[in-house]
């Protein structure tokens, strides 16, 4: 059963998510968060260890978030990148859109910044369960952002879409995405 519809109880991070929230403070994205660690936990998506946050910034996440859990005493430090200027990239565009409601949003943004780096759909490099939590996440954490997402574009798409945009690229080969031959690979369903 893919995991856009498998049943929360029998996903396979579901044991990790539980304790995880057993352990919430009641702040802004700690669902999201707890599925991302407990997916990363159980060998989903494409997260590396403290979800691409350093050995800091995760402690703080979990001292905030779910006082009582400590960070994996396997935490291993993300060695360099060599995607680091497109990193920044895409780590500007999210902070330059986040909502500023909460702390958390930073670390959501450097969060997705690091899934984007990987080669799946976003939802499934963050370990959520589904496409519709990272749509929740975008409108929640970058609402402006998410709002110009009109067509429902994949999400890494649309991020790199906009850095594109941004540096005055057309990517699409049609004056026109609806118009484009790559349609389907940018609006059509993910599987």
């Amino acid at each position: 059963m893919q995991p856009d519809v498998m049943h929360p109880q029998k996903h396979p991070a579901f044991g990790s998510y539980v304790e995880l929230m057993a352990h919430a403070s009641g702040l802004p994205n700690e669902e999201l968060f707890a599925q991302m660690i407990a997916g990363q936990a159980a060998g989903l998506g494409a997260l590396p260890p403290g979800l691409g946050l350093d050995y800091a910034r995760y402690s703080l996440l979990l001292a905030r978030h779910y006082p009582g859990i400590s960070p994996d005493e396997h935490f291993v430090s993300v060695m360099a990148d060599p995607r680091a200027l497109e990193r920044d990239d895409v780590l500007a565009l999210l902070l330059e859109y986040r909502a500023g409601r909460d702390l958390s949003e930073q670390w959501m943004a450097e969060i997705v910044t690091t899934a984007c780096m990987a080669s799946d759909h976003l939802w499934q490099d963050l370990g959520l369960r589904s496409r519709e939590h990272l749509s929740r996440l975008m409108t929640e954490n970058f609402p402006r952002l998410a709002a110009k997402n009109i067509h429902d574009m994949k999400w890494k798409k649309f991020l790199y879409k906009q850095l594109c945009e941004q540096e005055g690229i057309n990517a699409c080969r049609a004056p026109s995405c609806e118009y484009c031959a790559d349609y389907l690979k940018c609006f059509g369903p993910e599987d």
